[in-house]
């Protein structure tokens, strides 16, 4: 995860950005981390009101004050409660490009935030944000979906397949793991019946699996059929009772533009469960990692 000690959170005062902002309070302590709380005023819906309600020059100053207090109160209930250290940001602009350009300026852990995926009109429009910061971020993002979720993370649900980003995807479930005291339920999709990927996939999870051991993780390993790429992972999550879902996103952005078929996006609307995206490193080599 990133170098510097801080958690960003966006807030909208919605329900699902206070469940985001709850989930991010133990991994923040667990990283000795601080939790940057930012409310981004959507340049979009401003200009529409003030396009309905003939312009005030303060409006837009009232906005940020009003704004910048609710989030100042709640940033005092979050100190008081978790003893963290709580800073407050306001913006203005576009929410994905906000966030993303935020995030580069502070060099974040991770960044937590709700969505409520793709269904409705505003639904649509909350999770298109977080799908955008998802394809775009340098840095870890933690989408948050699901209402209901257990303190901590004692299941991490790792999908492999056979790129050259598993290393350090397994690497990064190995540091959560360590954090957390987490089991590690390796699952990899069995797509196609053919032989050579099946033995290959199959000699791939034992390494990883080794590997994970290796390291004083329990580890279990699961092999999964079907059509539906996210729909098997979500779905093996579940057995697994998993708190969260690592996924690996691809570098270039782009309509298709994910790591796992068909969509990484797919998996983080699917999911009830925390999912995990994690932006691979840029490399010159396109060679495949061997795990030993």
């Amino acid at each position: 995860m990133g170098s510097n000690k801080s958690i960003i959170v966006p807030i909208d005062f919605g329900d699902q950005s206070m469940i985001a902002l709850k989930q991010s309070f133990n991994l923040a302590k667990l990283t000795n981390s601080s939790l940057i709380l930012v409310n981004v005023i959507d340049s979009v819906i401003l200009n529409s009101f003030t396009d309905i309600m003939s312009k005030d020059e303060k409006f837009e100053e009232q906005l940020k004050s009003d704004s910048l207090k609710k989030l100042n109160e709640l940033a005092d209930n979050v100190r008081k409660e978790t003893g963290l250290k709580v800073t407050c940001l306001i913006r203005m602009g576009k929410v994905y490009e906000e966030l993303v350009e935020l995030a580069d300026e502070v060099n974040p852990t991770c960044i937590v935030m709700g969505t409520q995926g793709p269904i409705g009109l505003k639904k649509k429009f909350l999770g298109s944000n977080a799908s955008r910061v998802v394809r775009a971020a340098n840095f870890p993002v933690i989408t948050i979906k699901g209402k209901n979720h257990r303190p901590g993370c004692k299941h991490i649900l790792l999908p492999l397949d056979l790129t050259k980003e598993t290393k350090e995807k397994v690497n990064s479930a190995i540091e959560l793991a360590k954090l957390f005291g987490s089991v590690i339920h390796i699952v990899t999709i069995i797509e196609d019946d053919d032989e050579f990927i099946v033995n290959k996939l199959t000699r791939q999870m034992n390494q990883v699996q080794q590997f994970i051991v290796d390291e004083g993780i329990e580890c279990t390993t699961e092999f999964a059929t079907g059509d539906d790429v996210a729909e098997e992972i979500v779905k093996s999550a579940e057995r697994a009772e998993a708190d969260l879902i690592m996924i690996m996103t691809q570098q270039e952005i782009g309509w298709i533009d994910y790591f796992l078929a068909p969509s990484a996006q797919d998996v983080i609307n699917l999911s009830e469960i925390p999912v995990l995206a994690i932006r691979p490193i840029k490399r010159k080599d396109t060679t495949e990692y061997v795990i030993m």
